[in-house]
């Protein structure tokens, strides 16, 4: 695929998101309510527990992870089970399945402009904020390249998760049951929403191998240096971890497309 074209699907995608400027400053705000009620909620977690240190967490990193999560899901978050289920009901899905990039891979780059856009605009200035506030809590170092690194697994694979879901639009014409029992699944079992060092011991064990964790829990223990990966196994192991996922998942997704796409229906005139 030449590169120039790849870029400009990128560059029309930063285009789009910053031409709704509006509907980024709404999700900031949003997300400060969202955090608000975090922070209290974990608060009051923490006052009635009479410790200091909870699952080998205190407070302080308990809501740095929550912080740094809630903005980690604004960079990775995708509508591809909405965009779909829209373009099945309109008709416009085949026009995106005639277009001369496959399908599967021009949906992923025309949300890459998105994902820059997010990226500059609310995990950056959330990662400074978080820095000043705990007069550098997070150490700084090659933990950000391999933070880098992970969060772009991290992409791939929260790609392929949605596109094991978006396909099943073709045969039911609407996901929005679906799509939300997906979301808060791996909201629930990735730690973004509570970090995995809360779950119950059994519930870890499994959790911890599972592909929702590899989106949000891997590449944040990365950069906080959590879960041993200030240590060359640690950091293998965990990259190994997404890896593993990405190749099953990409190629699951890939084999259920191909089913999918056979059954492709459109109705109106």
């Amino acid at each position: 695929m030449n590169p120039k074209r790849l870029f400009a699907i990128t560059r029309a995608g930063i285009m789009e998101s910053l031409h709704f400027r509006l509907g980024i400053f709404v999700t900031l705000f949003a997300n400060l309510i969202y955090l608000v009620l975090v922070y209290y909620l974990w608060k009051a977690i923490y006052d009635s527990s009479g410790t200091d240190v909870v699952n080998g967490m205190t407070f302080s990193d308990t809501m740095i992870y929550l912080i740094l999560a809630t903005a980690l899901f604004n960079f990775l978050e995708m509508f591809v089970v909405w965009d779909m289920s829209r373009s099945i009901q309109s008709g416009k899905i085949v026009l995106d399945l005639l277009k001369p990039m496959r399908f599967r891979k021009y949906t992923f780059w025309s949300y890459t402009g998105n994902h820059v856009v997010q990226f500059v605009l609310t995990f950056i200035p959330t990662f400074i904020v978080v820095m000043i506030v705990t007069h550098g809590a997070i150490k700084i170092g090659l933990n950000i390249v391999w933070f880098l690194v992970a969060t772009l697994f991290a992409l791939i694979i929260n790609y392929n998760i949605e596109m094991l879901v978006a396909p099943i639009c073709l045969f039911t014409e609407s996901t929005w049951g679906i799509n939300i029992v997906k979301e808060t699944i791996v909201l629930l079992l990735s730690g973004a929403s509570i970090p995995l060092a809360f779950f119950p011991e059994k519930a870890r064990a499994i959790v911890q191998y599972l592909p929702f964790r590899a989106v949000y829990d891997i590449p944040l223990s990365i950069l906080l240096g959590k879960a041993g990966s200030d240590t060359w196994p640690g950091l293998i192991r965990l990259f190994g971890l997404q890896l593993l996922w990405l190749a099953v998942l990409t190629l699951a997704g890939n084999v259920f497309w191909n089913c999918a796409v056979k059954k492709v229906t459109v109705n109106g005139g």
